[in-house]
């Protein structure tokens, strides 16, 4: 200022101080940082208010207040920049002196005691002649408070040495307390500027991080030996799958599109959808089966993990899906291997054993989660429903296996468990106990029904069955017993064992063994006839036609005549079979044989009329 503000007119000096004002604060506005803002605050206390010396101190992060910028006419009398004094001492120095308005004017002598080195020194000068004079010992305070916050101190302004040697006046206060309120806008303005631009700058950082992350974990989802899809929650834990990577979608046999249109409730085998579920609510882990394009099933094991967001809660649900099929086959293999029968498919004695026992409790008045099985009574209204055990023993399987070979038993014992198998209901079990004897373990039986249903296994089981190109029928003794809390596995199967062994010695021998034959069809009769003429030309032959009825066994004799003409007579003779190759021979439908005799030697004792062995 070229003049003393107090000594021009008063709308003078109100009008040149706005229009520097003005011109100060624009400058402030313009500043580009910090530092150049704070200088330019402190260029314009001295341009633009008539001070000769000023400096700004700023509010640091710990409280105390340090020189930020500096200005005036000498600068050997100015403090240095980067001096730092605590708060505790701004704090007695701006409640020090007197208050002008928003300003603190701390007179000599009090001023001149201020010996922190963090404001404008001079030496002594003589003292004014007129009261209002400015002695060198006086200081002049402006707090920076933040807009919007009186409380909140971010600086002071310190002047000193007005240009026209008077204390300021009425309006120099004004000005400078006006320079003040800009000041501080400015210094919050610039703050906010930079710490927007910091706030960018790592905006973009976090957001180049994102991208980057974003392109790792789908280049790592993508390019995963195994199955990966992330589906949404919304609500559900079985969503829509929103991606799928290019393993999971050759697993499945299904596109990328076709995947993003479903879910794994729509996927998952419905027998799995409650693991499925249980799995997904906790974030678990499951083995599951999975539909693929072609209708067929792959066993899978899945992987969930819940994916957050900070703002909304769970979002996303990635899970990894790894294929198990050859595992579970093997593990499969195995279970079935161990529990079931490996010739008929039926449960073997210890799994149902297992089964039986888990129905069964030592004490049948315990009160518990156990659900008690009781027999029923036996009476005609009684409607208890129970666990029926049958024991079934076939008759005549020896005689199967010398007759037909133990091929032929075999398949007789895989068409028994099918018979026994068929119409069984949920709850109900067929195993076979060992050799020829099967056990039955029908559910929600009464007693009045257990009869019918002993009838109805024994029926099914008498059908002849065709097996190995022939109908054979086989007989069966059939025991029956109450499952019931209070009794062992092995109490109910060997009373039901015991009443199958006098259904067993109730029948004769005879009996049994009748229902085990082979069932010759008419048009195989017709076939093993020889030919007339054949038997015509052999005189050895019986007059009449016959048909064998049994094949030849093992340690039998057989009479043969070939039955093509012109070969001549052959001398009646007996043949003892020992080899499957000779029962094999005399089997062929070239030749008629009838069989003589059941002694295992020709020595053996005779069997009856026989005009064969010579014997008889």
């Amino acid at each position: 200022m070229s003049g003393p503000i107090e000594t021009e007119s008063e709308p003078y000096v109100r009008l040149k101080s706005l229009r520097q004002l003005q011109q100060a604060m624009a400058d402030m506005n313009t500043a580009r940082s910090l530092a150049d803002t704070v200088q330019t605050i402190a260029d314009g206390l001295v341009a633009s208010l008539g001070y000769g010396l000023s400096s700004v101190h700023l509010v640091q992060t710990d409280g105390d207040l340090v020189v930020a910028a500096v200005a005036g006419t000498d600068p050997q009398e100015l403090p240095r920049e980067g001096i730092t004094t605590s708060r505790e001492t701004w704090d007695s120095r701006l409640s020090a002196g007197e208050a002008w308005g928003e300003l603190r004017f701390v007179p000599f002598p009090e001023g001149r005691l201020f010996l922190e080195g963090d404001l404008p020194r001079y030496g002594d000068e003589p003292v004014l002649p007129f009261p209002d004079g400015w002695r060198p010992g006086d200081r002049l305070f402006a707090p920076l408070y933040r807009p919007g916050a009186q409380n909140e101190l971010i600086g002071v302004l310190s002047v000193d040495r007005p240009l026209n040697d008077r204390r300021p006046g009425s309006w120099g206060r004004e000005a400078l307390q006006m320079y003040a309120l800009q000041a501080a806008a400015g210094i919050s303005n610039v703050r906010l500027r930079g710490d927007m631009q910091v706030a960018l700058v790592r905006r973009e950082t976090e957001q180049q991080a994102l991208r980057a992350s974003e392109e790792s974990f789908r280049q790592a989802m993508e390019y995963a030996p195994s199955g990966v899809a992330l589906a949404e929650l919304d609500g559900e834990p079985h969503g829509r799958i929103v991606r799928a990577n290019d393993a999971l979608c050759r697993m499945l046999g299904r596109s990328a599109s076709a995947m993003c249109r479903l879910s794994f409730a729509e996927l998952v085998h419905p027998e799995d959808m409650a693991i499925l579920l249980h799995s997904s609510t906790d974030g678990g882990r499951a083995e599951v089966r999975l539909s693929r394009q072609d209708g067929t099933h792959l066993w899978v094991w899945l992987r969930h993990s819940v994916v957050a967001d900070i703002a909304d809660g769970p979002r996303f649900l990635l899970t990894h899906v790894e294929d198990i099929e050859d595992r579970k086959r093997r593990e499969l293999r195995l279970t079935r291997s161990a529990t079931s029968d490996p010739l008929t498919g039926l449960l073997n004695m210890t799994e149902l054993r297992f089964r039986l026992a888990a129905r069964l409790c030592g004490n049948p008045h315990e009160e518990g989660l156990h659900h008690h099985t009781v027999a029923p009574e036996g009476s005609g209204d009684d409607r208890t429903r129970g666990l029926a055990v049958f024991f079934c023993d076939l008759d005549g399987m020896a005689e199967v296996n010398e007759r037909f070979g133990y091929g032929t038993g075999d398949a007789v014992l895989i068409e028994v468990g099918r018979r026994l198998r068929h119409g069984r209901q949920d709850g109900d079990a067929v195993a076979r106990y060992g050799g020829d004897e099967f056990v039955v373990l029908v559910d929600g039986l009464t007693a009045a029904r257990l009869p019918a249903v002993q009838d109805s296994l024994r029926a099914a089981l008498e059908v002849p069955m065709w097996v190995e190109g022939r109908l054979v029928r086989v007989g069966a003794s059939l025991g029956s017993a109450w499952a019931s809390c209070g009794k062992s596995d092995e109490e109910i199967l060997r009373a039901a064992d015991l009443q199958m062994y006098e259904e067993k010695r109730s029948r004769s021998a005879a009996d049994r063994r009748a229902q085990v034959r082979e069932i010759v069809p008419e048009r195989r009769t017709a076939r093993a006839l020889p030919e007339r003429s054949a038997v015509q030309d052999f005189p050895e032959a019986p007059a009449h036609t016959w048909l064998p009825q049994r094949p030849a066994m093992q340690g039998h004799f057989v009479r043969a005549w070939p039955t093509r003409s012109g070969l001549g007579p052959v001398p009646a003779r007996a043949v003892e079979i020992s080899s499957a190759e000779q029962i094999t021979r005399f089997a062929d439908l070239t030749r008629v044989h009838r069989l003589v005799c059941r002694a295992t030697s020709p020595t053996s004792a005779s069997c009856g009329s026989c005009p064969i062995c010579g014997r008889c």
